[in-house]
């Protein structure tokens, strides 16, 4: 097999299955100098966060022993009083790391959220232990206060919605994605054939998914404009006033070309479902949004109607942790078009939730996802792991605390740094908008092509290549592995490269290994003249 026949075999495979092919061809040669900017995990850990998660595991055990001490064995501690002891065991090691923050945050809960002191230690301390299933198993109640405070900061730029928004604690945001097609299919907010629309290109699960024999939904693009800095036109706004589209899926900051939607748009979003389509489902899955300064999320203007998805695992540089969150607000239209479905429909609904609820017929969809997560029978033992929710509890807690903005500013100079150093050694200018979150790029071959070399050479490059060639070859020949951005439904060729998981000066070799291939393609376009 060739390798146009090669590439034509893989070419219908995802981007991330794609890639691993690519990883092989790169490091075939030589294994130490591949530079692999396709995937979106980051080089970096927030450390103090950590820092007070590894020691408060040592207060933790002291409480257990306070209540048994035997061999290789502790007790299951009680709250009262852990408040003061909390505060003395960050006073008695103040000069190791994480003390501060400890008590810092100590200090905000009681505080700034006003909660019982025990009741907040003893919360944390039985959950680091991880000797208990999660009780709420949807999100531990502290933990949510403090989750719920974050999102309102972070997604909501400090000033949330009037109503309180709901949370379900997930195993990162690849399953608060799966628990939600999941439950919408089962409560009969999609069926089979129905028609959602999704903003493109977007992060490849929500092309693939959906048309899956699970769901088996129509998909309608609402695609952003590569000219006017990746945004919506209002044109392809107005595909969702079809009212024969259920849902609007989206991801923002966009994934690839890592830019918010505009304030007109977030607004003409809002009218929308305030107006002529109070019944579009609205899923936003917001993970870079805290790299956009004043980031507001369509769940901060559109709360009724939107299910937001958040993870930690960017930010924070947490992707191993698997943290992730779905947020509903109480008041919200999901739980009104469950409450409207055909009677026989919520017949099946009542029996499916009976087992769980004296009133399955007004459990909230919220609760319903949790269920659902664990095929409604075992319901009862629902819920993100205890430890992993201390860890999220405290990297919110660290944003909370930090009201100089020291570590946002330094998360967006890093991804900044890579970003510019990629366009400087590529010899192109760097977007530069206030939309942008720069965790990823999208670079459009094609484009490239036409502005270096002419119309002539383009049309040649995308006519007599097939439309991986060029990350195929880059990885092949440069030792460079990047994401197809056509899997993205970004631009046929195009690339994308994520600026989160090398170092400065591998992005400035990346940007010259672009402009040498394209070279390459050049010469052999000028030979065959």
């Amino acid at each position: 097999m060739n390798n146009a026949q090669q590439e034509k075999a893989y070419e219908s495979l995802s981007p991330f299955e794609l890639k691993n092919k690519l990883i092989a061809m790169a490091s075939s040669r030589h294994e130490k100098m591949m530079l692999n900017a396709g995937r979106g995990n980051p080089n970096w850990v927030a450390t103090e966060a950590r820092e007070g998660y590894f020691l408060f595991g040592t207060f933790a055990l002291e409480e257990g022993r306070r209540v048994m001490s035997r061999p290789g064995m502790a007790g299951a501690p009680a709250p009262a009083g852990m408040g003061q002891r909390l505060q003395a065991f960050c006073r008695f090691h103040a000069e190791q790391r994480g003390a501060q923050f400890l008590a810092d945050a100590y200090q905000f809960a009681v505080g700034r959220l006003g909660m019982d002191g025990d009741a907040f230690a003893g919360e944390m301390v039985d959950a680091i232990l991880g000797d208990h299933y999660p009780v709420p198993d949807r999100v531990l109640t502290h933990t949510q206060e403090i989750v719920r405070a974050y999102l309102d900061l972070t997604m909501c730029d400090g000033a949330p919605p009037a109503g309180t928004m709901d949370l379900f604690v997930t195993e990162g945001g690849t399953a608060a994605m799966t628990y939600t097609f999941n439950t919408l299919k089962e409560n009969g907010l999609l069926n089979a054939g129905d028609k959602i629309a999704i903003g493109t290109p977007i992060f490849t699960p929500y092309l693939e998914i959906p048309v899956l024999n699970d769901y088996e939904l129509v998909v309608l693009e609402v695609k952003m404009d590569e000219d006017n800095d990746w945004q919506y036109p209002d044109a392809e706004l107005a595909k969702l006033e079809d009212p024969a589209v259920k849902a609007f899926f989206l991801v923002n900051p966009s994934n690839p070309p890592s830019v918010s939607i505009a304030p007109a748009s977030l607004q003409r979003i809002a009218e929308l479902v305030k107006t002529t389509r109070p019944d579009l489902i609205l899923l936003t899955d917001d993970v870079y949004g805290t790299f956009v300064d004043g980031f507001k999320s369509l769940v901060a203007i559109a709360p009724r109607n939107t299910i937001l998805v958040y993870s930690f695992s960017k930010y924070f540089g947490a992707t191993g942790w698997r943290l992730g969150v779905i947020g509903i607000y109480q008041d919200n239209v999901l739980d009104e078009l469950i409450a409207a479905l055909p009677a026989a429909r919520r017949k099946q609904l009542h029996q499916r939730y009976g087992s769980i609820s004296t009133d399955p017929d007004g459990l909230k969809l919220i609760d319903r996802l949790v269920s659902d997560s664990r095929a409604v029978a075992l319901n009862h033992t629902a819920g993100l792991s205890t430890p992993q929710q201390v860890m999220m509890a405290f990297f919110a807690l660290q944003e909370l605390l930090d009201e100089s903005k020291l570590y946002r500013k330094e998360a967006h100079d890093i991804v900044r740094e890579r970003f510019d150093a990629l366009y400087a050694a590529l010899g192109e200018p760097a977007p530069d908008t206030a939309s942008c979150s720069r965790y990823y790029t999208t670079i459009d071959i094609p484009r490239l092509a036409r502005q270096r070399f002419g119309e002539a050479f383009a049309t040649w490059l995308t006519s007599s290549h097939e439309a991986i060639d060029f990350v195929w070859r880059l990885a092949a020949e440069k030792e460079v592995v990047l994401m197809d951005g056509g899997g993205f439904d970004a631009p046929e060729m195009s690339v994308r490269v994520s600026l989160a998981n090398l170092v400065k000066a591998d992005y400035e070799n990346i940007g010259r290994a672009i402009s040498e291939l394209l070279e390459d393609y050049r010469k052999e376009w000028a030979a065959a003249q």
